[in-house]
């Protein structure tokens, strides 16, 4: 296991270029079972989970080949449902995404719990009630720990209102769907970026989805599709992260080919916390002379920061934002209804000295700024896992964070990145921490 150690307080200047995005290759790499032919993926990131979808992927009989650098060529070209390493299944939420495919491909699958984070509880009703309005079956057998997927009359089109707007739940349903009988509406989709890049790959392989970027799909189901090439675009997780992590450290840094389009929401929030950019085309700058400063709602008013689904604040950048709260003068209420243990990582941000009132498992209430002091941490989660970064990078004196391995999950390279900066960081085994 690998730790970082952070000497912060120290600005950090430069360029980077984030990673493609985690979530839109995971469902896209899923996504390659559905045709025999090959399919290209440009800007694989390389982080643990997509190795580990890859695992999965080739325990099913696909064959990966890389062409350079994040350039992966996937052909299914004979699957079977063959049993799946349950521990490869536990260490990611996206193994759920093998279902939909597989039963469109294949017929069925035999699939482990799925794992990830431990941010509370996160169901799969969604993705087996879709499944089934399509013709699908699903059990879970307690004593093998598995569930069972199987279609024995093949799958067909259905009228669908998920009962959540689930990322995964949506996707699930979206690769079932192009491959089954006849029409398929799907109401109440979700519509985040990566969801669209999942559907403009399936058409580019054949599929017929319309309504992509709404929370209305129509899909007419085709006999086949084809190989393609696409390239992923980048994280904007990743991109918030380093602007969050230039805010905090009073730096100032250019995002390059960022697709600032993804982030018009994101920045209205940021705005509330004294953080703003610049756009340059497909870049981001970050500049160094600007006030973290919360804005009031009317009446001077405490503001309150809400999550949703896409195109409102994404959970997975509530850690982030709070971190930067930290900085900011004034005081702020962080509501994250979605996941019951979001906001548990903020003990670790009060024994470095912010001060945040933990209301119940849902809602924070910031007042900065604080001045954070380096700490020994552990990364419970990849958003937490950044979020402790960021803080450690803003603290004075030096940090250790291990369990990094949590963060490396989502970030590739992330503390050379850093590193080309500015920052202080290094990474070390955990057996070489001893006397540090």
């Amino acid at each position: 296991m690998n730790s970082f150690i952070i000497e912060g307080g120290v600005p950090l200047r430069g360029e980077v270029q984030p990673g493609g995005n985690k979530n839109a290759a995971l469902p896209l790499m899923a996504a390659t079972l559905l045709t025999d032919e090959p399919v290209i993926l440009d800007n694989v990131p390389e982080i643990r989970d997509v190795h580990t979808m890859r695992a999965l992927l080739e325990s099913l009989g696909v064959q990966v080949r890389e062409h350079g650098p994040r350039r992966w060529e996937f052909q299914a070209r004979d699957v079977q449902p063959q049993r799946l390493d349950a521990g490869l299944c536990r260490s990611i939420r996206a193994s759920i995404l093998l279902a939909g495919p597989m039963l469109a491909r294949s017929g069925g699958l035999h699939l482990p719990p799925p794992g990830g984070d431990v941010i509370g509880r996160r169901r799969v009703d969604t993705h087996i009630l879709a499944l089934e309005a399509m013709g699908a079956h699903a059990e879970y057998h307690a004593t093998e720990r598995q569930f069972v997927f199987t279609a024995p009359r093949g799958l067909h089109g259905a009228e669908i209102l998920l009962d959540e707007a689930s990322v995964t739940g949506t996707e699930n349903a979206i690769m079932a769907a192009v491959l089954a009988r006849g029409e398929t509406v799907i109401r109440n989709a979700a519509s985040e970026p990566h969801v669209q890049e999942l559907c403009h790959l399936l058409n580019r392989m054949g599929a017929q989805i319309e309504g992509i970027g709404s929370n209305i799909l129509h899909i007419q189901g085709v006999e086949r599709l084809h190989g393609a090439e696409f390239t992923i675009g980048p994280d904007y997780l990743e991109v918030v992260s380093f602007i969050g992590a230039a805010a905090v450290t009073h730096g100032e840094i250019r995002i390059r080919q960022a697709k600032p389009e993804y982030l018009p929401m994101i920045r209205l929030v940021f705005n509330r916390l004294g953080v703003d950019w610049q756009t340059e085309g497909e870049d981001i700058l970050v500049p160094a002379a600007q006030e973290l400063k919360i804005t009031p709602d009317l009446g001077n008013a405490v503001p309150q920061i809400t999550v949703g689904p896409w195109p409102s604040f994404p959970t997975d950048l509530m850690s982030i934002a709070i971190v930067v709260a930290t900085q900011a003068r004034g005081s702020v209420l962080f509501h994250d209804w979605m996941y019951p243990s979001r906001m548990f990582f903020t003990d670790k941000l009060v024994s470095m000295g912010a001060q945040i009132v933990l209301c119940d498992p849902h809602r924070v209430i910031v007042n900065g700024p604080a001045q954070l002091v380096g700490e020994r941490l552990e990364s419970p989660d990849i958003r937490a896992g950044m979020a402790l970064l960021l803080a450690a990078l803003a603290a004075q004196g030096r940090s250790v964070i291990h369990n990094v391995g949590q963060i490396d999950r989502g970030y590739a390279r992330v503390d050379e990145k850093l590193q080309r900066l500015g920052a202080r960081i290094q990474r070390v085994a955990d057996g070489a921490l001893n006397g540090l």
